[in-house]
């Protein structure tokens, strides 16, 4: 299916208006729903949606999409203050953007204190690895999730990039490499969702889409800020090794559809969207990096649009997320994870629509 530029285009300016100035009129009924779109909170939840509303704006020279992102940080910042946790770390991966587009040294100033917080002082399992910690009253000791990628070691990789620091920079890409080691199946290249250290075991051992899909688009995107900062040559190597293994295994779980199942070797179970674009953002980002080969991964990338494209209404909303989700008890839970609209389900599918423009030049 050949996707019209315009059409594109128009798609990611619905799905980021309603990101960013949607109301509770259109959220629908579901007791999640304020949860998921409710913007006025520092979490995990609005700074995947931010990061995405924040670099669609740079690609697209729009100043005022930068300054709708600067508008929420003043409004939230203060709930960041309230709890450091690494689900709390997300929003900061917006600020090393921000401080480049608007010379405010606040924001460089921020995400290096926090990023020296992460290394010196977030809580490590017994092997080194960032333990999962969210803002709930949760605590899931000695446990590893595939979410900390994108929602701590980004920003870390990001302000690496800003300082210059080699420090912080082997420190994104070790850890990402270590999530890798800890999480890949061995036997299918696909990630499970989490990893309890005292146990020895990846708990109900699902190979859940969104856990891969924040991998598969957030490991390129490390490399790409850290990367070059880093001169363990070995590491990088593995990483890419890993990173390819885990990217032809995703390719084999697409459906003929376009989109991928919520649990990605169930292919009954229903199928997610902000997974699959996050997903086919990752193949699009590595290929364009050379990390994987351009026809491994652009067709089933283009098919994921076109499938993700038909989950858009007309407003702007996603279709097809899945409500925010732990390590559950067992893989059939996985499959009755209510959706809804949320902000990362907007944000992740924003981040594939402006993928692709970038690849096509906008």
């Amino acid at each position: 299916m050949q996707i019209k530029q315009t059409d594109l285009k128009a798609a990611a300016d619905r799905v980021y208006r309603y990101l960013m100035f949607s109301g509770p009129e259109s959220w629908g009924g579901h007791e999640w729903a304020e949860w998921a779109m409710d913007r006025n909170r520092w979490d995990w939840n609005p700074g995947v949606g931010l990061i995405a509303a924040a670099d669609y704006g740079a690609l697209c020279g729009a100043r005022g999409m930068i300054q709708a992102v600067e508008v929420w940080t003043e409004r939230n910042l203060g709930g960041s203050e309230k709890i450091k946790v690494i689900n709390s770390l997300a929003p900061y991966a917006m600020f090393p953007l921000l401080y480049r587009q608007t010379g405010n040294r606040f924001y460089k100033d921020k995400a290096e204190e926090m990023a020296f917080w992460l290394i010196k002082e977030a809580p490590r399992t017994k092997n080194g690895a960032f333990e999962h910690t969210v803002t709930e009253s949760a605590s899931f000791s000695e446990q590893v999730w595939a979410d900390t990628v994108f929602m701590a070691i980004l920003f870390l990789a990001r302000t690496a990039r800003l300082t210059g620091s080699k420090v912080l920079a082997e420190e994104a890409m070790s850890q990402t490499l270590l999530h890798l080691r800890m999480l890949q199946d061995e036997e299918t290249g696909l990630l499970f969702h989490g990893w309890n250290e005292k146990t020895g075991d990846w708990m109900s051992a699902a190979r859940w889409n969104r856990a891969n899909a924040w991998n598969a688009a957030g490991v390129p995107m490390i490399a790409e800020e850290a990367g070059e900062l880093c001169d363990d040559k070995k590491l990088i190597g593995e990483l890419r090794e890993r990173y390819s293994r885990m990217a032809e295994a995703l390719v084999r779980c697409q459906n003929e559809s376009g989109l991928w199942p919520t649990v990605l070797d169930r292919p009954h179970f229903y199928e997610e969207t902000s997974g699959s674009a996050g997903i086919a953002c990752g193949l699009y980002k590595a290929a364009r990096a050379g990390w994987i080969p351009a026809e491994l991964a652009l067709a089933s990338a283009d098919r994921a649009v076109a499938a993700v494209l038909t989950q858009v209404r007309e407003d702007g909303a996603v279709l097809g997320v899945s409500g925010g989700t732990p390590v559950l008890a067992s893989v059939e839970a996985y499959d009755h994870v209510p959706t809804f609209p949320t902000l990362y389900g907007q944000g992740l599918v924003l981040l594939l629509f402006l993928e692709k423009l970038r690849m096509t030049g906008r």
